[in-house]
C-alpha cells in the first residue's frame, strides 16, 4: 500500500484543482489508467494510475486544491490484494474502527508513519532514469527541499528534493540502478508526524538516546565530502573512499588532480603485502585472461544512438561543404572583447556565427523549419532557436538559444556562456533542451575540418564548424596574403533542402561572415 503523490505538471505549477474523480474508493484499476482530472493554471492534465492495483482512499473531493508532491490517492498493489483472505476482502472496519486497525497494522510493521516518496515526471516522454548519487542514507534527518539524489534521464542530470522535512528509512536503489517514473525512489518518516506512543515510552525508557534520536537535526545528515559527479565517479572506480581523500578546493572541496594524488602516494607496507597476495594487475596478466569490459549503453548515450539512428536512417541527408575567411571577424571581435568584458560578457565567435546565422534564415526560411510525421507538409518556425552540440560530463547534449533574432551579441553571449557551463555540468533544464530549430556543431575546438554530421532531428538543417587555419591566399593585387580560414561542413534534409538552396544560404551566411559590418544594415 502507498500513496500516490502528485507528480510535478507543470513549470512552476505548485497546486491544482481536481476537476473530476474517474475511480472510485474500492476500484481495481489497471497501470496507466486514468485516475483523475485536474486544472492547473495553464490546462487540463489527466492522472494515469502508476500500476495495477486497487484505490484504497481518495484524499481530496472535486473542486478541492491539491498540492503538487503530496498525496492524491491511495492504491494497494494488486498482487497485495490477492493475497488476503476472503474474509478479510468482505469485512470492512466500520469507521470508528479504522484508526484502531490503522494504529495495530503500523504497531506490528511500523510502516504506519513512513511515506514514500514516488519518482514524479522528470521529463516529456521519460518513463525511467539512472540513479547517479544518492546525497543521504537510510536514517539520514532530511529538510523540506533538501537535494537528496542525483538522477540521469537521457536528457539531463536532474536533482531531486525532499518534499517535507523526516527521517530516510529506506533507499529503494543502490547507485547506477535504473528507477521508473511513478515507482517508489526512497521512503521516510515525516517529521511532522507524531511516534507511536509505545515508541516515546521506549525513547524515555532508554538509559542511553538511540543513534537516530541522538542525532541534532543541523548534523543528522552525515558530513558530505564536497566533489563534483565526476570525481565522484573516479573514486568509485579506484575504490577509494572520498572522506579519506584531502581536498585543496574552496571548503575542502576534492579536485581531480587529489584523487590523482592519492593515487600516487606509496602504500603502507601492510597494503603492499596485502596486494602482493592478490592476482596480478589485470595490464600485467597474461593476454589470454584478460576479460573484456563491458560498460551498458544507457541515459544520454543511449538517447544519442536512438536519434542518429533514427535520423541516419529516415533522413536523407545532402553534404555541402564551404571555407569562410574570418580574418576579418577576429579583428572585430578582438575590438569589441574589452568592452563586451566591462559588461561581464565572454565574447567568442559563437554569437557571431549564431546571429549571422539568424539573419540568413529571414531569406531562406526553410533551412528553420520542420516536416510533419508523415511529410505532407512543411511547417515554417517564427523563431530561430539555434542549438549548439556541448560534449559534456553526461554525454553530448545540444540545448538551444532561444529567439536569436531577437537578441544582440552581448545577449546570445550570456547565453551561449550560461547554457555551455550548464551543459558540460550535466544539469541543462528541459526547457532549455526543448524547442531548437536548427543547429551548431563546433568539432574545429578539437581539431577537426571536415564532417558529415547528422541531422538532429525534426529539424532539417545543422553545420560543423571546422578549425580556423592560417593559409596563403590571393588578395586583389595578386600577392599572396595570410587569411584566417575555416571550412564548415552543412548537412539538409534532402526531402525539402535542395544543393542549390543551401548553397544560396550558405553564401549568404558566408557574407555576413566574412564582412560583419555588413550585419549592422540588418539588426533591429
Amino acid at each position: 500500500m502507498s500513496d500516490f503523490i502528485l507528480p510535478d505538471i507543470g513549470e512552476g505549477i505548485v497546486e491544482c484543482e481536481l476537476v473530476k474523480w474517474l475511480v472510485s474508493e474500492g476500484d481495481i484499476i489497471e497501470e496507466d489508467q486514468p485516475v483523475a482530472e485536474v486544472m492547473t493554471d495553464k490546462a487540463l492534465v489527466e492522472i494515469p494510475a502508476p500500476y495495477k492495483g486497487r484505490v484504497t482512499r481518495l484524499y481530496h473531493k472535486e473542486g478541492d486544491i491539491a498540492k503538487v508532491h503530496a498525496p492524491l490517492f491511495e492504491l494497494v498493489d494488486e498482487s497485495e490484494t490477492a493475497e488476503q483472505s476472503p474474509a478479510q476482502e468482505s469485512r470492512s472496519p466500520e469507521p470508528e474502527e479504522q484508526p484502531v486497525a490503522k494504529a495495530q497494522a503500523g504497531k506490528n510493521t511500523g510502516d504506519d508513519a513512513t511515506e514514500d516518496f514516488i519518482l514524479p515526471d522528470i521529463g516529456e516522454g521519460i518513463v525511467e532514469c539512472e540513479v547517479v548519487e544518492w546525497r543521504v542514507a537510510e536514517g539520514d534527518e532530511i529538510e523540506e527541499d533538501q537535494p537528496v539524489v542525483d538522477v540521469m534521464t537521457d536528457k539531463a542530470m536532474v536533482e531531486i528534493t525532499a518534499p517535507k522535512a523526516g527521517r530516510v528509512t529506506k533507499l529503494y536503489h543502490q547507485q547506477q540502478e535504473m528507477a521508473r517514473v511513478h515507482s517508489p525512489l526512497f521512503a521516510f518518516i515525516p517529521r511532522d508526524r507524531d511516534e507511536p506512543a509505545e515508541a516515546k515510552a521506549e525513547t524515555k525508557a532508554a538509559p542511553e538516546p538511540t543513534p537516530t534520536t541522538s542525532k541534532p537535526v543541523a548534523t543528522g545528515n552525515r558530513q558530505r565530502t564536497p566533489a563534483s559527479p565526476a570525481v565522484r565517479r573516479l573514486v568509485r572506480e579506484h575504490n577509494l573512499e572520498l572522506a579519506e581523500i584531502a581536498g585543496s578546493g574552496k571548503d575542502g572541496r576534492v579536485l581531480k588532480a587529489d584523487v590523482l594524488a592519492h593515487l600516487d602516494k606509496p602504500s603502507t607496507p601492510a597494503q603492499s603485502q596485502e596486494q602482493a597476495g592478490e592476482s596480478q594487475p589485470a595490464s600485467r596478466q597474461p593476454k589470454h585472461e584478460q576479460e573484456v569490459r563491458i560498460e551498458p549503453i544507457k541515459g544520454m548515450k543511449a538517447a544519442m544512438a536512438r536519434s542518429m539512428v533514427t535520423s541516419a536512417t529516415t533522413i536523407p541527408h545532402f553534404i555541402y561543404s564551404e571555407d569562410i575567411d574570418v580574418t576579418d571577424l577576429l579583428k572585430l571581435r578582438e575590438q569589441l572583447k574589452p568592452e563586451a568584458e566591462a559588461s561581464g560578457s565572454r565574447l567568442t565567435l559563437m554569437p557571431f556565427f549564431m546571429k549571422a546565422m539568424a539573419l540568413a534564415v529571414q531569406e531562406f526560411p526553410v533551412l528553420n523549419s520542420r516536416i510533419n510525421d508523415d511529410g505532407t507538409e512543411i511547417h515554417y518556425l517564427p523563431n530561430c532557436n539555434i542549438g549548439m552540440a556541448v560534449d559534456g560530463k553526461a554525454g553530448l547534449m545540444v540545448p538551444n538559444v532561444k529567439s536569436v533574432e531577437n537578441l544582440t551579441l552581448l545577449g546570445i553571449a550570456d547565453e551561449v556562456a550560461r547554457l555551455t557551463e550548464s551543459a558540460r555540468s550535466g544539469r541543462v533544464s528541459q526547457e532549455d533542451l526543448k524547442g531548437g530549430t536548427i543547429t551548431i556543431s563546433n568539432i574545429g575546438a578539437l581539431g577537426g575540418t571536415y564532417a558529415s554530421p547528422i541531422i538532429n532531428a525534426p529539424e532539417v538543417a545543422i553545420v560543423a564548424l571546422g578549425r580556423t587555419q592560417k593559409l596563403p591566399r590571393f588578395d586583389a593585387n595578386g600577392q599572396v596574403v595570410e587569411r584566417a580560414i575555416m571550412t564548415v561542413s552543412w548537412a539538409g534534409d534532402h526531402r525539402i533542402i535542395d544543393g542549390g538552396t543551401i548553397a544560396r544560404f550558405c553564401n549568404r551566411w558566408k557574407g555576413y561572415l566574412e564582412s560583419p559590418q555588413s550585419m549592422l544594415l540588418h539588426l533591429g
